[in-house]
């Protein structure tokens, strides 16, 4: 799996979607934004975790 995101680009675009108002729903996102659904699941274990980190 080709990741082109450093960690901390996963976290500061989840931070900016969220923001934006953008519902952070996993099924939703994957389809929406592919690269970053992939790039958060190889550094994070889960999606969720990847959300938790990112905007807490």
């Amino acid at each position: 799996m080709e990741v082109n995101m450093s960690q901390n680009d996963v976290m500061a675009e989840i931070q900016q979607l969220n923001e934006n108002g953008v519902v952070l729903n996993k099924k939703k996102l994957k389809k929406s934004h592919p690269e970053l659904m992939r790039s958060a699941l190889h550094y994070f274990p889960d999606w969720d975790s990847a959300v938790d980190k990112s905007t807490s």
